[in-house]
């Protein structure tokens, strides 16, 4: 059967894959947006790794990480507010570039998603028994984070819970998220704030004193080293588009997601910049003790800062705010990942079991549950591989991240070549700013790719000589395009642009065969 579409009807012909519509306003998408970024978790993770790789001039990547990303912001808003749609990446990408494009910028969203909530639920698993263990004054509780087996089986329970709390509907989601995107901020700021305090009364370890050189990125240091800081710094930031994915729930399909993702990433700049700035100047950047660039800590600076900047009863609140990010991060992590499964398998770049939504809650229930499975299969499989398994995984994300947004950024460029010049805004928000991200994003994935064959990247893990990084980076983009030849062979519909055709921005949308619903 074929069905004509339009530009001017595509947000309701989007609806039809059976999501809930009208359900999230500017505020609940920011709100989500921001509890999947999860402050806390990917400051803890993320900080030692780019202090490793930058040193004091962390302050100035995270700025250098943040100009890409809101470039690439615009990209995502100028493709929502015309045509809204829970694919994103892949759905915008295949409509601009093609089919091919479309399938890999849809796998590495889908599989960066997956590879995080590993991510995230390990360290929920870790700061549950810190939590517990300071509760309580047991060290031998606090301690079992690091038993590997005992890690890995409560990490599987928290994705397994929160792939069951992502599958009961989005209004349940967003509810929960006011209190815990609200109490982990509030903490985070009483920790920032107390380690500033502490830092420019003089009673702070590193002895450093305030530089506006930390904001410079132009001086002391090296290509390679800039670009792995970037890749941490840009993986700081994943995370604001979740409220992208959510157009087709939206209150206001056209404005609503837009708005919300350039709030939440604006949010998260302040939020990282102050914590930044605190942290590395109470700590430093040295190699032993709680300085930030130990590697014992590297992957959990929160643990060795907790009790020397808030004391006792700080630390055991600071636990407690890691946590919760990691419990409101997990079930809003599951939303773009369980979604760009939806629209793939709608068009039939995945089998059409994907396309299924359940009838009462009206979510994807099915692409959820297959997130949480693949992340839990993930997990347990690095973890035997590498002794620092976060580590490797941020640098591998920060790999996946700049193909995919680099990817929308260029196919926005694109689709909307028609309409460059229409208007100084068009200018700038449909070329000028999409292409600079693009282009930036996409230099930052080579030189990353090329680095991580080095297995000084990340933690030093390797095999055959090659560093873990760029199996987990380059590597698993690679199977993705052998995955994609897979389905080309069983089932060519999308492939031959049948169900998902290219588009130009101000042409009539060609007749396309029924996409699966």
């Amino acid at each position: 059967m074929l069905i004509q579409n339009s530009p001017g009807i595509e947000s309701s012909a989007s609806s039809g894959k059976g999501l809930a519509t009208n359900k999230v306003g500017v505020l609940a998408g920011a709100v989500l947006s921001i509890a999947s970024i999860a402050p806390a978790y990917t400051t803890t993770a993320s900080l030692g790794l780019i202090v490793a790789a930058v040193g004091l001039k962390m302050p100035a990547l995270l700025i250098a990480g943040f100009v890409p990303m809101f470039l690439a912001a615009y990209a995502y808003r100028e493709f929502n507010a015309e045509t809204p749609d829970c694919g994103a990446s892949f759905t915008w990408s295949a409509r601009s570039l093609g089919p091919y494009v479309g399938w890999m910028a849809g796998w590495g969203s889908v599989i960066a998603v997956v590879i995080v909530l590993a991510n995230i639920a390990a360290v929920g698993a870790e700061f549950l028994y810190l939590f517990v263990g300071k509760l309580v004054g047991s060290e031998a509780i606090a301690a079992l984070g690091d038993n590997k087996p005992i890690n890995i089986v409560t990490t599987l329970a928290f994705l397994a819970a929160a792939g069951w709390a992502a599958g009961r509907g989005i209004t349940s989601s967003e509810r929960l998220q006011y209190v815990l995107v609200g109490f982990q901020l509030t903490v985070l700021l009483v920790f920032a704030g107390m380690a500033l305090w502490k830092a420019r009364s003089g009673d702070a370890p590193s002895g450093l004193s305030f530089d506006i050189d930390w904001f410079d990125p132009f001086t002391g240091l090296t290509l390679g080293a800039f670009a792995m800081g970037l890749i941490g710094s840009v993986f700081l930031y994943w995370g604001w588009d979740t409220a992208l994915t959510l157009g087709e729930e939206c209150k206001d399909p056209q404005r609503t997601p837009g708005r919300a993702g350039v709030l939440s990433i604006l949010t998260v700049l302040g939020t990282y910049l102050l914590l930044a700035v605190s942290l590395m100047w109470y700590a430093g950047v040295g190699e032993t003790g709680i300085g930030l660039g130990n590697p014992q800590t590297s992957d959990n600076v929160f643990g060795a800062l907790a009790r020397p900047v808030l004391g006792g009863n700080g630390e055991i609140l600071l636990y407690l705010a890691v946590l919760v990010s990691t419990i409101a991060s997990l079930q809003a992590t599951f939303l773009p990942a369980a979604r760009a499964m939806l629209a793939m398998g709608t068009y039939r770049a995945l089998p059409s079991r994907f396309a299924s939504v359940h009838p009462r809650y009206q979510v994807p229930r099915f692409t959820t549950a297959v997130a949480a499975l693949v992340a839990g299969a993930f997990y347990a499989l690095t973890a035997l591989l590498s002794e620092h398994v976060l580590q490797d995984t941020i640098a591998a994300l920060g790999i996946m991240i700049c193909w995919y947004y680099g990817l929308t950024a260029f196919a926005c460029v694109w689709y909307f070549r028609k309409r460059w010049f229409a208007s100084g805004r068009d200018f700038l928000f449909k070329l000028l700013f999409p292409l600079l991200g693009g282009a930036m994003l996409l230099i930052i994935f080579a030189i990353s790719v090329r680095e991580s064959l080095d297995p000084a990247t990340g933690s030093g893990a390797e095999i055959f000589g090659i560093g873990l990084v760029f199996y987990l980076g380059f590597g698993i983009l690679l199977l993705g395009a052998a995955l994609m030849l897979v389905q080309r062979w069983r089932d060519p519909a999308y492939f031959r642009s049948r169900t998902l055709p290219r588009a130009v921005s101000g042409d009539p949308m060609p007749a396309v065969q029924a996409p699966t619903v």
